[in-house]
């Protein structure tokens, strides 16, 4: 059930109205978790701001959707997990890269040693140890790679936990059809 009410340019602080109105301009419409943000404008700011350096991310696109997939299975948002499926598979992976992932996985190695440290961020961060990070460089990582991965997970669990809070929910109904 909806907790809170999203807003629109005409309803939200100031601020939040500018930015709003900037989104429907560049993409005809903005979603229920960005006009929702809205009723904060440090809140709906930062996220933005947030959401676009990430996109330069050095993390592979495909590689970090699969973090995602984990990050958000474990956080049990299923707004961003199905965010996060239709966003795979336009990347071209597939199914079982999709369930594989959901599980903490994947068919390489070198993937699943950066997804299980994601996990490990989000889970226990205080237990990462210098073997972590060797482990990582071990497998090819580079040290902005690894940099990133706190990131990807802080920006996860924002709109993960932003969801839950608000009470978003995926619509189910217009998956199906």
């Amino acid at each position: 059930m909806r907790r809170i009410a999203a807003l629109t340019p005409d309803t939200a602080p100031p601020k939040s109205a500018e930015l709003l109105g900037g989104i429907i301009a560049r993409h005809g419409s903005v979603g229920e978790m960005v006009s929702t943000m809205a009723h904060s404008p440090a809140t709906l700011q930062g996220y933005l701001d947030f959401s676009r350096a990430m996109k330069r991310a050095a993390t592979p696109r495909k590689v970090s959707e699969k973090i995602s997939l984990a990050l958000q299975e474990w956080i049990g948002c299923g707004t961003c997990l199905a965010a996060h499926v239709d966003a795979a598979r336009s990347l071209g992976l597939s199914e079982t890269d999709i369930v594989l992932a959901r599980q903490g996985t994947s068919t390489d190695a070198r993937e699943t040693a950066l997804i299980a440290f994601a996990l490990a961020v989000l889970a226990e961060p205080s237990s990462i140890g210098d073997a972590d990070i060797e482990r990582l460089r071990g497998h090819g990582w580079s040290d902005r790679v690894i940099t990133e991965i706190p990131a990807l997970v802080a920006l996860n669990q924002l709109t993960g936990t932003f969801n839950l809070v608000i009470g978003l929910q995926p619509d189910v109904t217009a998956r199906a059809s």
